[in-house]
């Protein structure tokens, strides 16, 4: 342990507690206190070898020493109260009483004390307070104005000294004021050194926050204007930090969500907390070049300055704190999606149990109403007409009842993964052919005219043909039911590559919009203008997606409300179930076409083939949706 080590370690423990957290200001008080107590320990130690040497001391000279002496008063009064300003002014007064003291005892302002004075401003200096130094100033012109006036007066002694002696003793004043005035500037070097090495740790400390920190810290004038922003805005928006500053920030900001932004700034200006969420445009890079990718940021702002705030003459800044959120928002959109995947669930619940009301209960009161009636023949004396009849009927209403119920356990094991493809080959055109004789005698009934256009050269395919026939049944007898009398069905098979394709169109109400982006869900029937004309479980076309989807094939909805409904289907001709993810299918495309594209589609006939080879980069502008 150093000598150095030893006297700062006694240093520190004189220090006030005021002093001991603030390394700027320990440092000034140890500068203080270590001169001053240095000295007087000194001239206590000399004070004795100059009795000896001297004799019996002069007032002056004991004045002398009680000055070297006074200085422990002062750091005493330093670590008692921790008041550093006061603890100069009272030095400087003692400086400056000594000096009077000296000066005029020997010659009034010609003494060799007066050059002191020069020393007392300078002393002052080092407490870094304006004050103490202007009133140490005017204390030294006030001493040499008085010595001044003193000595013209002719009331100070005259000094008894030689010429020679005088010389010496001016000197000696000249040189020992040099000499403590060069310990004063080694003394506020020794700060300024501290005070910058202080300084840089700070500014060190600050920049390993600011490079680190994940959260933008910004520094804004009230009109949104960045005077400064830390590093971290690079990485969030990946571009310099130099190209944000002034208005770079508010125009990477959201049109939409400027005035927010600026709303947020204003209010923190006025004095209050602000938190803002707006969306920030990112700088792509060069894999992303050209795309716009804005992620979500929330600010926290405040007045950098409470009192700033309340001065209306001054302009107020306000200090953002802005952190990444796209996470959370996208978080936040994801729980959205499922309420609303729930409400829609709940919903199709409802209209399930509505609609099962009906469907079950209509074919059921029909079989128990006239198995009633059958059992009370005697009573009601029906005949063998009237019985077979009945008997029909009430075999038309289980056969019903029977298709509805095979719809739910169908539409249930879809869902479910449980439906198992029956692979086998089997020519398309008959069983195409048999779906529409099927439904013939109906269309005619509902005044609508069926045409089908089956080429005799389709291929045989591998697949299912019970679902085959499904699809082809289904969507055929919706074509029929949604078309007005008078109205046109047509249905066409094509092969374009490695694909059968179906066509089955009408020129019946169209579907809107709103209801094609819903099409093919379970339950669902569009239209509030017609779901309460047609009885159905708005299962016929979620069954159709899903055994196309099972097919590995796609499924393709043009409509028009009021201009009719085109559906396509595409099914491979060679069926392989290895291959088969339903959920990847791409089964559905939905989107709007104008009834005169149907019907001038229909009008060319076989060119219906041509359209069906297309390539399929002509239906780039549909909307394709995955089952």
């Amino acid at each position: 342990m150093t000598v150095l080590s030893i006297i700062r370690d006694c240093l520190d423990a004189l220090l006030h507690p005021s002093a001991r957290y603030d390394a700027l200001m320990r440092a000034r008080h140890r500068a203080f206190m270590a001169p001053r107590l240095l000295g007087s320990l000194a001239a206590f130690a000399a004070f004795p070898i100059y009795l000896v040497l001297r004799g019996a001391p002069s007032a002056i000279e004991v004045a002398a020493f009680a000055w070297l002496i006074a200085p422990i008063m002062l750091s005493w009064f330093l670590s008692r109260t921790g008041r550093y300003e006061g603890a100069h002014v009272l030095s400087s007064l003692a400086l400056a009483g000594l000096i009077m003291a000296v000066a005029g005892s020997t010659g009034g302002i010609e003494s060799f004390g007066a050059v002191w004075l020069v020393v007392v401003p300078l002393e002052a200096a080092l407490s870094a307070s304006r004050r103490v130094t202007v009133f140490a100033a005017l204390l030294a012109l006030s001493c040499a104005g008085l010595l001044t006036l003193l000595s013209q007066l002719g009331w100070l002694p005259s000094a008894d000294t030689s010429a020679a002696e005088r010389g010496v003793l001016m000197a000696c004043g000249v040189v020992s004021a040099t000499v403590y005035a060069a310990g004063l500037a080694f003394g506020a070097e020794s700060l300024a050194r501290t005070s910058v090495a202080l300084l840089s740790r700070e500014e060190e400390r600050y920049h390993l926050l600011a490079r680190n920190m994940s959260d933008v810290v910004s520094r804004h004038q009230r009109n949104g204007a960045v005077q400064f922003i830390s590093p971290a805005a690079e990485a969030m928006l990946g571009m310099p930090v130099a190209q944000l500053l002034g208005h770079g920030l508010f125009d990477r900001v959201h049109v939409a969500d400027r005035p927010a932004y600026l709303t947020a700034l204003s209010d923190a200006a006025r004095g209050e907390v602000r938190s803002v969420e707006f969306r920030l445009r990112r700088e792509p890079d060069g894999t992303e070049r050209g795309q716009i990718d804005f992620l979500w940021v929330e600010m926290r702002c405040r007045p950098l300055d409470q009192d700033l705030g309340r001065d209306a003459a001054r302009e107020a800044e306000v200090v953002a704190v802005m952190r990444d959120v796209t996470g959370h928002k996208l978080s936040e959109q994801a729980l959205e999606q499922a309420r609303s995947a729930a409400e829609a669930a709940d919903a199709a619940k409802t209209r399930f149990l509505a609609t099962m009301s009906h469907e079950l209960r209509t074919p059921l009161n029909a079989i128990i109403g006239f198995s009633e009636m059958i059992a009370q023949e005697q009573t009601l004396m029906l005949g063998a007409a009237q019985r077979r009849e009945y008997a029909q009927l009430i075999n038309d209403s289980g056969q019903h009842l029977l298709s509805v119920v095979n719809g739910i356990l169908d539409m249930s094991k879809m869902e479910s993964g449980n439906f198992e493809i029956a692979s086998e080959p089997f020519a398309p055109r008959a069983s195409l052919l048999h779906c529409c004789n099927l439904l013939a005698l109906k269309a005619r009934e509902n005044g609508i005219d069926l045409i089908t256009d089956a080429p005799q050269d389709l291929p045989v395919m591998t697949g299912d043909p019970r679902a085959f026939k499904q699809i082809v049944l289904n969507l055929v007898a919706n074509a029929i039911k949604f078309t007005e009398r008078g109205g046109q069905v047509s249905v066409s098979a094509a092969v374009t590559g490695s694909q059968l394709t179906l066509r089955i169109s009408d020129t019946g109400v169209g579907i809107s919009p709103d209801d094609l982006k819903r099409i093919g869900a379970p339950f669902f029937q569009a239209g509030k203008t017609y779901q309460r004309r047609h009885e159905g479980t708005g299962l016929g076309l979620s069954i159709v997606k899903s055994l196309v989807a099972l097919h590995l094939g796609e499924l393709t909805v043009q409509s028009r409300l009021g201009e009719g409904t085109a559906v396509t289907v595409r099914l491979p001709l060679v069926y392989t179930p290895s291959q088969a993810k339903p959920a990847e299918s791409k089964i559905a495309t939905l989107t709007p076409v104008l009834r005169q594209e149907i019907q001038g589609q229909e009008l060319q006939g076989r060119e219906i083939q041509d359209q069906a080879r297309a390539p399929s980069q002509d239906q780039s502008a549909l909307v394709k949706k995955s089952a």
